[in-house]
């Protein structure tokens, strides 16, 4: 019987095992190593950087890997590593946490929209189209640029909110220093704010009274001065509100009024015919001197129609923050609405007041444009 030759078998050579150590982990049972650690342990050393890593070997590694996974999702959720400074919780203004998105349009756009607005048309006259445009739009955007900026440094340091001007100072500037430096400019800032709003406050009440009333009420009125002390007195009572949250329905009806009563003024006078004598040239002054002031003077028109970065810290310090949700997100979201708006007030009122009425804009700005040149008597129910 013939023998058949022997077929040669290739195979692939078997690796040879290395030996495994093995660790003893929590629950007591033997558990071989895994063999790449001990291949990449002969190829290079390594040193664990972080309790977290799934490096860390060690007999507790994984359990202290889960619990500080599981503390750094709660506080990130909860927000716990967040300082909060013991007086928040009694002062007015941060004594509420539950603000959002709507609130910081509201409060922004209700601050942001002022009487203000009404005197623009007459920076345009000594400005003109060019330079009045120009200095409008760099205003504006610079407005929105700054109030970004706040909104950042609220919570630039992890962990540390800024809610007012003089702790945002004392973090740039120091402890002492930054008191010196914010304390008199928020002083006085707050004080004129107060005192202008009071004057205005009254004198809008007087007006709003005579016309509601009419001349039923015209034997004994209140004087102007009365008139303040109520308006005053109102403040007050407005002011025993537990937080700021609480009147954000009254920054409702205030934005919606500014937005509502600055479209009526800019429609009614652009809607009517131009007066025959109109001119959009600059006004021509006597001297150099005056030119210049008045230029001057126009651009800080300009720059004083556009408010609010007073309560921008405050208005972001009403909202919870976490590590995972800060409260720079609704906040922003809340100020781009806030400021596209008042954009839609600031702006028509501006340029229609100016191509109106041109250089024949009375000091008193757009209003007293209208009361000179276009409101009849039909109108009189709608402007004073």
């Amino acid at each position: 019987m013939e023998e058949r030759p022997e077929t040669e078998l290739i195979s692939i050579p078997a690796t040879p095992r290395a030996s495994t150590p093995e660790i003893q982990t929590p629950s007591g049972q033997r558990s071989p190593r895994p063999p790449h650690a001990a291949a990449s342990k002969e190829a290079k050393s390594w040193t664990p950087t972080s309790f977290i890593s799934p490096r860390f070997l060690s007999p507790i590694g994984t359990p202290m890997k889960r619990v500080l996974i599981n503390m750094k999702g709660y506080l990130e959720e909860v927000g716990h590593l967040t300082k909060l400074n013991p007086q928040d919780a009694w002062l007015p203004i941060t004594e509420s946490r539950n603000g959002n998105a709507h609130y910081a349009a509201f409060h922004n756009l209700n601050a942001g929209v002022g009487f203000q607005a009404l005197v623009l048309p007459v920076a345009f006259s000594f400005l003109g189209w060019s330079w009045g445009i120009l200095s409008l739009t760099i205003a504006y955007f610079w407005q929105l640029y700054t109030l970004w900026i706040l909104v950042q440094l609220h919570e630039a340091v992890p962990g540390k909110r800024y809610n007012r001007y003089v702790e945002l100072a004392q973090a740039a500037f120091g402890e002492r220093l930054g008191v010196w430096l914010a304390l008199f400019p928020t002083v006085y800032l707050s004080a004129g704010t107060a005192t202008a709003l009071i004057l205005i406050g009254g004198e809008t009440m007087k007006l709003f009274f005579q016309i509601v009333c009419g001349p039923l009420c015209s034997s004994n009125p209140l004087s102007t001065v009365e008139w303040y002390l109520v308006f005053t007195s109102l403040c007050i009572v407005l002011s025993q509100l537990p937080n700021l949250n609480s009147i954000s329905g009254l920054s409702l009806i205030g934005a919606i009024t500014a937005i509502t009563y600055s479209t009526m003024v800019w429609v009614l006078s652009v809607s009517q015919p131009r007066p025959p004598s109109i001119s959009y040239e600059p006004l021509s002054l006597p001297s150099f001197s005056a030119s210049v002031f008045s230029f001057f003077n126009a651009l800080g028109i300009v720059a004083f129609a556009f408010r609010g970065h007073n309560l921008a810290l405050e208005i972001q310090a009403t909202m919870p923050s976490t590590f995972k949700h800060p409260a720079h997100v609704p906040m922003w979201r809340g100020a781009k609405v806030a400021y596209f708006l008042i954009a839609m007030c600031v702006f028509p009122i501006a340029i229609g007041g100016f191509w109106a009425y041109g250089n024949l804009m009375p000091s008193g700005g757009i209003l007293n444009a209208c009361l000179r040149f276009t409101v009849t008597t039909s109108q009189e129910d709608f402007l004073p």
